[in-house]
């Protein structure tokens, strides 16, 4: 899958689009604050997006999910113990973000390990906890997207709702685990490398 990255001026929220070049089906990651360029990529591309996954359901990254699922018919995905944020406009934020509270259900939740095919295509879910409650990384491939769980050089805050310091390092120490080659696209900032990572990021190096 070709991986296209939108990234807002703002907060540098990335949202990526996955997408087979063949059948043009499509997945959206994390679509927040870039409403107008996801839409028209989308457009331009004549993409047939099928799902819309969310790493965590934080205001940044949820923000355009409701107009993108209306315009696509995407089903929403996200992790179980996500629900209660994504339900919940103080917890996640948006009330303070956007005009209108943001809140919804996911269409399919899911749970640590689980895999979904798309076509040829595999992505899996891992719950990494910490940044929320219900935070996961989604693996695709030699590919993952990290959200707010690890950055190039750092990782996401602890002190919101359901923020954990210490499961945030639990988080880590399993993705320190994964293949030094794993290509890492987080929800903020530039790409990376779990190797990298390990070598370079304080907050990896304290759980290898």
């Amino acid at each position: 899958m070709k991986i296209k990255v939108i990234t807002d001026r703002m907060m540098e929220e990335n949202t990526y689009v996955c997408y087979d070049e063949n059948t043009l089906d499509a997945v959206l990651i994390d679509p927040s604050l870039n409403i107008d360029e996801e839409k028209k990529f989308i457009k331009d591309n004549n993409l047939n997006v099928k799902y819309i996954m969310l790493t965590h359901g934080h205001a940044d990254h949820i923000g355009d999910v409701l107009e993108l699922k209306k315009m696509t018919g995407a089903k929403i995905l996200a992790h179980q113990d996500e629900k209660e944020m994504l339900n919940d406009a103080s917890k996640n934020m948006s009330i303070q973000f956007f005009p209108v509270r943001v809140e919804f259900d996911a269409d399919i939740y899911v749970t640590d390990r689980e895999k979904l095919k798309l076509g040829d295509h595999t992505f899996s879910f891992i719950a990494t906890p910490g940044h929320t409650k219900g935070g996961m990384c989604i693996r695709l491939g030699m590919d993952m997207f990290t959200g707010d769980t690890l950055f190039a050089g750092s990782i996401g805050r602890t002190d919101f709702y359901g923020g954990d310091y210490k499961q945030l390092l639990k988080s880590l120490k399993k993705l320190s685990k994964m293949e030094n080659d794993l290509a890492v696209y987080p929800g903020h900032g530039p790409a990376s490398t779990i190797g990298i990572e390990k070598e370079k990021n304080y907050y990896m190096k304290l759980v290898v």
